[in-house]
């Protein structure tokens, strides 16, 4: 079998905000160098990636998509990560196996701040990225301008390698700061060389000087070079910007119109020379790249076919992958190089291929894959994100909702970002997601993958009831009907508790007027009864005791004093100032510190009690905002928080204690459970 020379391949991950054009850029990349004859667009829905009927319903990138191709000798691998803040989980778990990754951005300084989640979990995972600033014939900011918002959320030091040539407000080419070669773009073929415009020179001057002095702090030999002005060689120069990109110590900057193919091929000229080969991104991992060794490697992505077949999308990050080799006790049903929806099948997959490997059935998202005998160490993954928006979902035709949670089941292999929940409170089934776009694409699958068309609305929220003042209560029960009767008597004490305190339940009997074998049935009947108090939610912080009754020696019996129980509970409850309970929320905001004020009075303006708000570690100018917040206020809360936030804002939430409801919101959830609403 031949040996594929891994220092040629090359994974790449395309990512960046939604809209910034992604899968045009990747569509240029694979029009430019020979991989499609034509490009497809995203109106069209023709595009190599983007390629299921989920993203041409809504002309965006829902999930990973694949692509192959070559370049100057090198073989390509990128991957098509979605820009929606709502898939984030999607790209953070590709870019786990990716050796490089393009940020793609727009030349808008407002939009940058967008940007800062993936700087951070790119720099928190040390994953080499530089960035392509896309669109710049529509370019609202300058490009220095667009350089100092990059700076302000990168941890990283910036290292622009071009300068651009802009006539009359449009951009016509660029300098490449390396060799100081001027070019100018055109239409459907390489960029000329033309001599460097005199009115940038001292422009491209300064910016080249800061380029070598920033590649300068990792390397003695150029600073030495550069402090005895000596021009260093354009070899030295390229080696120093793999070495650190490599490491992930900088950021290169480029730029283009990807629409036009303009920048696309300097951009690639870039990743065969500067992006870090498959050896690299392993060793980092402490993995052989050597060829020994056994199997490893990783599933980034899984999808699911509509004939329910599994196709995991597979980083391979020690020794080698053979078609029917068994991984994690399951032999592979087949090795495959993807390229959108098109799949060719392969004989073996070396370190730093990404490939596709059938019927890996149960195998996870994340999961660390091998041939080894011997346990060996999971691989780091990317964290799960907490579900943050829920819908209540429930089968169109009943006749369906046995094959619920079995396709659930398999949508979460999909898409670790959902979450299902059979909830105990409210008796619905709740999806739980990363927002509305994301529960829509979930429940399009539902219907499209596995024929199940769910309705849906929003969840009840669990509201619960107590007391505020005791009572005493008799309750009786006697029922004569021929042959034996049924009788209980019983008097009940009913007294609130402190929040938290839950129920309890006692009695102080003597005499034998209630016997020993009747007990049993006072507490089941009272607590049966509690499941649904007099406001119609369930009761809780609630002490009862049985305090007298009398029995009849022929017709008592545990059932009879179970009902009399619940007779008394039904009389005495309503004697007792019922209260209305919610569920409180402990939620963790975080935001850039520009918008604090604002989540503040989000917060606020929902109900909700400030906690306090502290810098968010490790995140350069983001607080977080600790407070409670009702529950009953949450189902949009994370749509309203990105609409202030730029799409960026985020929380993690757990639920907390019980609190009384507010007088005018009780009377409103009571309203609506008298109008059919539910709760």
């Amino acid at each position: 079998m031949t040996k594929k020379n891994i220092e040629n391949a090359r994974n790449i991950a395309i990512v960046g905000p939604y809209s910034s054009g992604k899968t045009t850029l990747l569509e240029s990349i694979l029009f430019v160098t020979g991989a499609i004859s034509r490009k497809g667009s995203i109106k069209d829905g023709n595009t190599v990636s983007d390629s299921s009927p989920e993203e041409k319903k809504r002309q965006m990138s829902v999930e990973v998509s694949v692509a192959s191709t070559e370049y100057d000798d090198i073989n390509f691998t990128f991957l098509d990560c979605p820009g929606s803040i709502e898939f984030a989980q999607e790209t953070y778990n590709a870019l786990v196996g990716a050796g490089a990754a393009i940020i793609v951005c727009e030349a808008e300084r407002e939009r940058i701040l967008t940007l800062a989640p993936l700087f951070k979990f790119l720099d928190d995972w040390e994953i080499p990225h530089l960035v392509f600033i896309n669109k710049m014939d529509r370019a609202k900011d300058n490009f220095n301008d667009v350089l100092n918002a990059l700076k302000n959320i990168s941890s990283r030091p910036l290292v622009p390698q071009q300068y651009p040539i802009i006539k009359e407000r449009e951009l016509i080419g660029y300098i490449d700061l390396v060799t100081e070669q001027a070019y100018q773009y055109h239409a459907g073929s390489n960029a000329d060389p033309i001599p460097l415009p005199e009115e940038l020179q001292e422009e491209e001057h300064i910016t080249r000087a800061e380029m070598l002095e920033t590649l300068a702090d990792f390397d003695d030999h150029l600073l030495e070079e550069l402090l005895e002005e000596i021009d260093p060689p354009k070899e030295e120069i390229i080696k120093d910007l793999k070495m650190e990109l490599g490491a992930d110590l900088i950021v290169p900057i480029f730029f283009g119109i990807s629409e036009q193919d303009f920048g696309v091929r300097p951009l690639l000229d870039a990743l065969v020379k500067e992006a870090p080969d498959p050896h690299i991104t392993a060793d980092r991992r402490g993995l052989k790249t050597d060829g020994t060794g056994d199997a490893i490697a990783q599933v980034l992505k899984t999808y699911f076919s509509t004939q329910g077949g599994q196709m995991s999308l597979v980083r391979v990050w020690q020794g080698e992958l053979t078609d029917g080799m068994v991984l994690n006790g399951i032999r592979l049903g087949g090795l495959y190089k993807l390229t959108g929806s098109q799949q060719k099948s392969l004989n073996n997959a070396e370190v730093g291929e990404i490939v596709g490997i059938a019927r890996l059935e149960g195998i996870a998202t994340g999961t660390t894959l091998t041939n080894a005998d011997k346990k060996i160490k999971d691989l780091p993954k990317a964290d799960s994100l907490k579900p943050v928006y829920a819908l209540a979902i429930a089968a169109k035709n009943r006749q369906d909702e046995v094959k619920i949670s079995d396709a659930l089941t398999k949508l979460l292999i999909e898409d670790p970002a959902l979450a299902w929940e059979q909830n105990s409170d409210t008796h619905e089934v709740v999806l739980w997601g990363q927002g509305d776009i994301h529960l829509q694409v979930a429940l399009d699958r539902l219907e499209r993958k596995y024929n199940l068309a769910m309705t849906t609305r929003l969840p009840l929220v669990p509201y619960k009831e107590t007391i505020r003042k005791s009572t005493k209560v008799h309750g009786r029960y006697k029922h004569q009907s021929g042959g034996h009767g049924a009788f209980g008597d019983v008097y009940l004490e009913i007294k609130p508790l402190q929040r938290g305190e839950g129920f309890q339940f006692h009695e102080t009997i003597v005499g034998g007027v209630v016997p020993r074998q009747y007990i049993p049935g006072v507490e089941k009947g009272v607590v049966e009864y509690l499941v649904k108090g007099p406001l119609g939610f369930p009761v809780v912080d609630i002490d009862v005791t049985l305090t007298d009754g009398s029995y009849h020696p022929v017709d008592s019996s545990e059932q009879a004093f179970k009902q009399a129980a619940r007779l008394g509970m039904t009389e005495g409850m309503s004697k007792c100032e019922p209260q209305l309970l919610e569920p409180i929320l402990e939620i963790k905001v975080s935001a850039p510190t520009d918008y604090t004020s604002k989540v503040l009075q989000l917060v606020t303006g929902r109900r909700g009690q400030i906690l306090g708000y502290e810098p968010l570690t490790d995140w350069k100018a983001w607080d977080q905002i600790t407070s409670y917040l009702p529950q009953g206020e949450m189902h949009d809360f994370i749509i309203e928080l990105r609409s202030l936030t730029m799409g960026v804002g985020f929380f993690d939430w757990q639920y907390d204690h019980l609190q009384e409801v507010p007088e005018k919101v009780a009377q409103s959830v009571l309203a609506n459970m008298g109008n059919g609403n539910g709760h």
